[in-house]
């Protein structure tokens, strides 16, 4: 199964966190400065991070969720972890079944090679995406627990602004 295909597991998962939606403190979020574009994106799985980059500078830092079992690296198709590696943003979805997305180029040479050894398939369709397609209520508590199946979730406010600064070809490193 792809993050672009919902199953029902995956839709109660995701409903049962909006009961605690509103108990989240509410920050004021600091917007990208207008223009601003990133030439390297670094997701930091174990801090559940992703960090937007120009040059050596941090443009800013995300919070998300992953995986619904996210340590180590994917090693092949619905084993529900985030892949670790170098990758590019390869294409764009504006119309999915989650809120808008980038597409990561997993799997790379090396995690083709990996999945051939195992006699696996390493799966595909690994992507940067926002909530699913009429769940935006859900917020910020959607970090409350893993729950894509080796995505990389943030809110549909933060898709928006990681979309318009993120041109194709730029940088993804995923680290554990």
């Amino acid at each position: 199964m792809t993050c672009a295909a919902l199953s029902r597991p995956l839709l109660r998962r995701i409903s049962a966190i909006v009961g605690v939606a509103v108990a989240l403190p509410l920050q004021a979020a600091q917007s990208l400065p207008p223009g601003a574009v990133a030439d390297r994106i670094v997701i930091e799985k174990r801090a559940r991070t992703l960090t937007l980059f120009r040059g050596d500078g941090k443009l800013k830092i995300y919070k998300v969720a992953l995986g619904s079992d996210p340590v180590g690296p994917k090693q092949q198709q619905g084993d529900g972890r985030t892949p670790e590696g170098t990758y590019v943003i390869d294409a764009r979805k504006k119309n999915s079944q989650f809120h808008r997305a980038l597409h990561i180029s997993y799997p790379n040479a090396e995690d083709r090679r990996l999945a051939r050894q195992h006699g696996v398939s390493p799966g595909g369709d690994i992507m940067i995406h926002g909530l699913p397609n009429g769940m935006a209520a859900i917020g910020r508590a959607h970090r409350l627990r893993d729950w894509t199946q080796g995505c990389i979730a943030v809110t549909n406010e933060e898709i928006e602004e990681i979309w318009r600064a993120v041109p194709n070809g730029t940088r993804v490193v995923i680290k554990p």
